[in-house]
């Protein structure tokens, strides 16, 4: 007669998924942000990185609308060429690259290796080059902060254990097996992935304000991009739900941001005027 009920939970699957873990994130890189000073461990190399972000890049050019010429496109490699000069020694290796596709959507986004795309449906919003820069600096903190190979590393590790909690559960009834394993994959989603994804959105900010600033932009111009996105962006999901945090959030944390990145911009006017001055 088939048992109903069991419960029984084998503890070597935990055990060597454990040890699996350590040896995953023991064996990883661990890198350095030269802005935060934060410490993580990441999954693969700069270089692996950089091959994959252009094999994307060109993927995305391959399938999208390319705007080469016009006022448009010189604005978006202007600011960009800035952002780029302002990100330092720790981009000194990136082959930096710009594209401007048309499309409805208000996003951009940087690769590793430094390969922008800029999407026209953000540009209303933007208004301005400072605005511009806002969006640009953002998305080249993440390239710079290795946000992708980190969320690479997370992934793996999440995977391998919930591989073996599946595994310590194979003499478990199966109603049971898959009402705990859903729990577990809604608890990672909810309890690390997410997070984990708004404390990347967090610092990108932060450097990003940083980025605009050096390159001579205002930075309290990010919190009127932002207010101006929260205006016309629609509703957005509880915070809790998403990978970014909600406008509101953001924008408070920006003008947490701003002293020192203030500190940065008054610097920036004062070596442009020194240049002007000779």
């Amino acid at each position: 007669m088939e048992r109903t009920g069991r419960t029984t939970l084998k503890i070597a699957p935990l055990l060597i998924a454990g040890l699996v873990i350590l040896f995953q994130y023991m064996g990883a890189q661990k890198f350095t942000n030269p802005e935060t000073g934060r410490t993580e461990r990441v999954a693969m190399s700069p270089q692996q990185e950089e091959a994959l972000g252009l094999q994307a890049y060109q993927e995305v050019l391959a399938s999208s609308d390319v705007i080469e010429s016009g006022p448009e496109a010189q604005t978006v490699r202007k600011v960009a060429q800035r952002i780029a000069g302002a990100t330092g020694e720790t981009s000194k290796d990136f082959d930096w690259q710009v594209s401007l596709v048309r499309s409805p959507q208000a996003n951009a986004f940087c690769l590793p290796g430094g390969k922008i795309v800029v999407y026209t449906g953000i540009l209303p919003a933007a208004q301005s080059e400072a605005g511009l820069a806002t969006v640009i600096g953002h998305e080249v903190a993440h390239a710079v902060a290795r946000h992708g190979a980190q969320r690479v590393l997370q992934n793996s590790l999440l995977q391998t254990a919930l591989i073996g909690a599946a595994y310590s559960m194979n003499d478990m009834d199966y109603q049971k097996r898959q009402t705990i394993m859903g729990l577990l994959g809604a608890g990672a989603q909810y309890g690390v992935i997410l997070p984990f994804g708004r404390e990347h959105e967090t610092e990108a900010d932060e450097m990003g304000l940083l980025y605009m600033a050096r390159a001579g932009y205002d930075p309290r111009e990010s919190i009127a991009f932002w207010e101006r996105m929260s205006a016309t962006g629609g509703a957005q999901p509880p915070e809790f739900l998403s990978t970014h945090p909600s406008h509101g959030n953001r924008v408070q944390n920006l003008k947490a941001f701003l002293p020192r990145a203030m500190e940065e911009y008054e610097k920036s006017k004062a070596g442009h005027v020194a240049l002007l001055e000779r």
